[in-house]
Order: structure tokens, then sequence, then C-alpha cells
């Protein structure tokens, strides 16, 4: 067994973030649709909940936006001439094509892909899995860009195997970790891998839509090479589904042997939690930490984003923090429910609550804003180290955000043709600071 810790990978959010409402099955970003946001304040709040983990003796890395607006999407719809023009034309004619080109999405990296860590592939290496995020059109032009960030950062192929997207095709549909928890003893020992999804290929969608298959799943386990004893495949409640959690991760999530989950999680909890127990065998007790509808009813779960946490073990802690956003503090029957648990003797210790209210009204809360990467400290040194975090980089990436980025932008301001000017500016200054200015 290897010596191992899990790194964080947040996502930077990225100038244009914005409220264009553009995800169905998000209620956040339903009810929030065309109000105007602080691109300034979503970046710095991101970066200081990077900053307090980074203060606590958390390895802390960092995913830098995407290139905005996308005008490959406005050229594979047919608009044409200079960047001005084609911008100019398709806020006359497509602005909803035009808000899905200037999409921020990628700010939640727990969607960026998939990881399996060395301890549990067969060829010892770390291996990730770009998500296609076929799902919904504003998200499934990320995939081609995603791919290269993630080739730059995990260039040593020794170390790590990058896989890009799986076809997208609905059969394929995948939206990276937040789908996926893996559970173990120590993040340096073989582990569990729990896949969940909310369909089969070929299975009609009815009411919201469920983002993740089956035959998504089982691919990227494949690719990893995994022990096939290791990978547990859990189907996603369509009671959450059409509540709301259009990911697992609005309704579950887990670290080392503890998995914290609402009663509605998964359509058959018995089954799961057996299956996580019969493939940890041995190596581990699983600990399950169902929270009850009656206590907390899955529409505040979903509210609140009470999963959409950090479960984390926290350096000098011996039980785990879970890190959760204010609205979980705000919303009455989660913050009572958080009181109770962490006043027993269970495996979560505390919670503490961050301010990410900006990614929040987008329905993204902790969880969405990070992927996880468990590191050995001989991967650690091999990746690309511009990408990880200390104090200095983190004043020097925030003073560059409120250098660049507005503090006010609605939908309407993309008709603009210098606001794209902007992004490409800011960004080309983000990826200069992290040692990216190739991805340019």
């Amino acid at each position: 067994m290897s010596t191992a810790v899990e790194v964080n990978f947040d996502g930077l959010i990225g100038p244009s973030h914005n409220y264009g409402g553009m995800s169905h099955g998000n209620l956040a970003s339903a009810t929030n649709e065309g109000e105007v946001s602080n691109p300034r304040e979503a970046a710095l709040q991101g970066l200081e909940k990077m900053r307090l983990l980074m203060k606590a003796g958390l390895v802390q890395g960092i995913l830098p936006p995407l290139p905005r607006p996308n005008f490959d999407l406005l050229v594979s719809a047919g608009f044409s001439g200079s960047d001005a023009e084609i911008i100019e034309s398709a806020a006359k004619t497509a602005p909803g094509l035009l808000r899905a080109a200037y999409s921020a999405s990628s700010m939640w990296a727990a969607n960026a892909a998939t990881v399996s860590p060395s301890a549990d592939t067969k060829d010892g290496r770390l291996h990730l899995t770009t998500a296609n995020l076929s799902t919904m059109l504003h998200r499934s032009i990320e995939a081609p860009d995603t791919t290269a960030t993630l080739l730059s950062i995990f260039e040593n192929e020794e170390a790590f195997g990058v896989h890009g997207a799986l076809p997208a095709h609905a059969d394929f549909s995948d939206e990276g970790a937040a789908n996926h928890v893996r559970l173990c003893a120590e993040h340096g020992a073989s582990g569990v891998e729990l896949f969940v999804y909310g369909r089969e290929a070929g299975e009609s969608a009815v009411g919201f839509p469920a983002r993740q298959t089956r035959m998504a799943s089982e691919s990227i386990a494949r690719a990893h090479g995994l022990v096939a004893e290791n990978a547990v495949f859990a189907r996603q409640s369509k009671a959450a589904i059409e509540a709301g959690a259009f990911h697992n991760d609005v309704v579950c999530v887990g670290s080392l042997d503890t998995l914290f989950f609402h009663e509605l999680a998964f359509e058959n909890t018995d089954e799961t939690l057996a299956s996580l127990s019969q493939a940890a065998d041995g190596r581990f007790e699983v600990k399950p930490v169902m929270v009850p509808q009656a206590e907390v009813p899955i529409e505040d779960a979903i509210k609140s984003y009470l999963f959409n946490s950090q479960l984390l073990h926290w350096p000098g802690e011996d039980r785990l923090v879970l890190l959760a956003p204010l609205e979980t503090q705000e919303t009455d029957t989660t913050r009572a429910f958080c009181e109770r648990m962490t006043s027993g003797n269970g495996p979560i210790g505390r919670v503490q609550y961050v301010d990410v209210r900006q990614s929040m009204r987008n329905g993204g809360g902790p969880a969405c804003l990070r992927l996880r990467v468990v590191m050995t400290p001989e991967e650690i040194a091999a990746c690309h180290q511009g990408v990880l975090l200390t104090e200095e980089k983190i004043d020097a990436l925030q003073d560059i955000v409120r250098r660049t980025y507005r503090d006010r932008l609605s939908p309407n301001d993309f008709g603009d043709p210098s606001f794209a000017s902007e992004c490409q500016l800011a960004r080309e200054a983000l990826l200069e600071a992290l040692g990216l200015s190739g991805l340019v």
C-alpha cells in the first residue's frame, strides 16, 4: 500500500459566469434564469474555499476556465465572419445558442472527469476519463478543451492515463465524478468504486433527464482497468431525479469508509449497501450514514445542497469534516440534522460552512466545484506543478480576477463583442499565472 492523499482540483469560475437557465432538471438554475450574476465575486468565493482547505494542510489544485465564447459551436451552427460579426449575428438570431457558447459551467469540476487512483487499477497508473456531458448542449461542448487541460496537467504517461470522452450518444451519457464515489480504508489502499447511473442504454427518458447511463459507467470501469469485484453499479432513484437530483452528488457523498446519503438516493438502498460491503470483502467496513426522508425531506436536501458538500479527512481531526454551503445552515431541517449527527459518535464529527452563493444560485455546491484525485507523493511530483496552489498563487489569481472580471453580468451582455475580448484576456492572464499558456 502506498501513501496517498486526496487532492482537490477546483474549477476556477470563469469571467462569463451567468444565470442562463440552461440546465433542465437543475432547479436552482431554472429559478435564477436571467438574473444578473457577479463573476468576480463568484471566482473570489471559489478561491477562498480553496485557500481554506490549503491552509488546513490539504493539497489543493485548480483547473482553469475553458475558452469562452466557444466559437467552434457558433461556426458549426452556420455563423461566419469575424469574431465580432459572429457574436452580433448570433445575438440577434440565436441568443440561446450564444448563451450556450458562453457557458461557464466547466467551473463544476466534479463533471470534468471520472478518476480512478493507481491503487485501484491493474496497470498501477492513475486514470482519468473526460466526461462527454452529452445531455445538455451547453456542457457537451466542454469535452475537447477539458481533455486538453487534463493532458497538460497529467502529461506523464508512465504515471497517468488520460482518456478522451465516450461517444456523444445518449447510450453513453456520462457526467463524470458527480456520479462516482470511491470508498476505502485509506486513500493509498485498494478501494471500492461506486458508479451510480440513472438509466440503462436505450431506456427512454421520462420527466427530468437521467444524465448517466450504466453503459457509460461500465465502459469507464473497463478503460480504467478496475478489478471487476471492486466496482459496484447502483441505480439512482427515480424519485431523487424527479425531485431535482440531476446528479448523484446532490443526494450522496462519500470519503474513506463513510457513505453519507439520503434515504431516497438509490433505487434499492439495501442492495447497494450489500454490494458495497461484499466488494469491500473484509478490507474495510463500509460505514453508512443515511439521512431519513422523515427528518430531511428530499426537497430540503436539494434546496440546501446538504450532500453536495465535501467530505474530508481534515488534518489533525479523528473524524471526517463536512464542508457544506451556507444554505445548509440556513435550512432548518438540514441544520438540525447536522447538529444531531455531529453530537453523536458517528464518523462525521464536524460541519464547516462556506459561502459559495454565486455557484449555488446556478445549482452547484462545494462538491460540484472540485474534482477529487487521489495521488501518491510521486504522482503529485509528476503532475504540472503550476496548478498546485500556495498562498502566493491564490493571491495572484485573485488579483487577476479583480482586475479582469466584471462584477455584473446578464445574458444580454453577450451580444457585445468587446466582452469576448475581455474573457480571452482574463483567461490568458490566468493561464500564464498557472504555467499553462500553451492552452491558449
